[in-house]
């Protein structure tokens, strides 16, 4: 891999982490706000993480993958990048539950320790979906890279 790319690839991940880092801002501290009012853990992490994922396809479009859009066009209403979007982060909520289910009732880990170990992991599912799915460069028909 040429420096050139591999350096935009690393100035992307890191994008993508300080992004990560105001979404699981807003997650965690709804998650938090949700759990004090007594709902359960499943919805209070469904409802925390949804409030995460649309400040994350919105900063994420606009300023992270901002370089792999077609020009031209919207970054925000592309209708296939957003259904990918959701997609990707609908699998990624499922595997988030579950995973938050097994830490806390089965293994017994307290459940704010336990959201920050599947948070975690979910950063690392979500860039590697996004980078390599919502996002993905777009090709031309003749299979060259976009401009």
């Amino acid at each position: 891999m040429p420096v050139k790319r591999l350096r935009s690839s690393f100035l992307q991940f890191l994008k993508f982490n300080l992004v990560g880092l105001a979404n699981t801002a807003v997650d965690v501290a709804l998650f938090a706000v949700f759990a004090a009012l007594g709902i359960g853990n499943a919805l209070a992490q469904a409802l925390s993480y949804s409030a995460g994922m649309i400040n994350s396809y919105l900063l994420n479009a606009r300023y992270t993958f901002r370089d792999q859009q077609a020009k031209g066009t919207s970054h925000l209403f592309d209708s296939r990048r957003l259904v990918r979007f959701v997609v990707l982060n609908l699998i990624v909520l499922v595997v988030s539950v579950v995973l938050l289910k097994i830490l806390v009732s089965t293994i017994g880990i307290p459940v704010l320790i336990a959201k920050l170990g599947v948070t975690c992991i979910t950063l690392v599912l979500n860039f590697l979906g996004s980078r390599l799915w919502v996002y993905k460069q777009v090709r031309y028909l003749s299979g060259g890279e976009q401009p």
